[in-house]
């Protein structure tokens, strides 16, 4: 029996692009009030890695770019050096809020998936890896380019706030050694990014906590970034 595609729950999502001393004075008040996410190490910190797919138009980016209302990306993301928890995951974008989507991928499977063999989705009885499949086949998606970055993530109940800040942004499109050390390219510049999530409310106290002078809105995407360097 095929499991039920998950039900989308739309979140509020607000960007920053901010400095270093940004993220430094952040850090410091944001851990005095807040938990970090349970996949920080000691220092409060984890590396994000992702493997962005789009088509040979590059579909995925000029729709970032434009500012599309209604838009989705596919990509593979694991933590740190941890491979025994990789998900395939697709992000949409709904009129300025976000949703998320994800399923289990082994170590094979990824490298399958790498190398263009992907009949083993049709298998895996999960109506997201079914939809991957056939766009993967339908649109042509294929690995575009590799997105990794730090990132010190801070979460609130209230609200079911998550606060992140994502620094030092690399990149390479050597997408065959994903799941391998890899040499990447940094292209951070100084700059990281703040990121509040939250379901229907942003308590207060956040507001507060997270606010910044002369730091505006954004629409900042990290794989839109990574893919000026391709």
């Amino acid at each position: 029996m095929i499991k039920k595609k998950q039900t989308l729950k739309l979140r509020n999502e607000k960007k920053f692009n901010i400095n270093y001393a940004d993220g430094f004075i952040l850090s410091q008040t944001l851990k005095k009030f807040f938990r970090y996410d349970k996949n920080s190490d000691s220092h409060g910190s984890y590396r994000v890695s992702s493997l962005y797919f789009d088509n040979p138009y590059d579909k995925a980016l000029m729709q970032n770019i434009s500012g599309v209302n209604q838009r989705e990306k596919f990509r593979i993301r694991y933590y740190n050096h941890d491979l025994s928890f990789i998900r395939l995951e697709r992000k949409i974008k709904i009129n300025g809020k976000c949703a998320k989507q994800s399923v289990r991928l082994d170590q094979a499977e990824v490298q399958q998936i790498i190398k263009g063999e992907n009949n083993f989705l049709l298998q895996k009885e999960d109506a997201l890896a079914i939809e991957f499949y056939s766009k993967l086949k339908g649109q042509l998606l294929k690995p575009t380019t590799i997105v990794t970055y730090d990132r010190e993530a801070f979460i609130c109940d209230p609200g079911n706030v998550r606060i992140t800040i994502d620094r030092n942004l690399r990149t390479t499109t050597n997408t065959k050694y994903f799941l391998q050390t890899n040499k990447h390219i940094n292209i951070s510049d100084g700059l990281a990014v703040l990121e509040v999530k939250y379901d229907e409310f942003l308590p207060d106290f956040v507001k507060m906590a997270v606010h910044l002078n002369n730091r505006p809105l954004t629409a900042y995407s990290k794989y839109a970034m990574c893919r000026s360097y391709d």
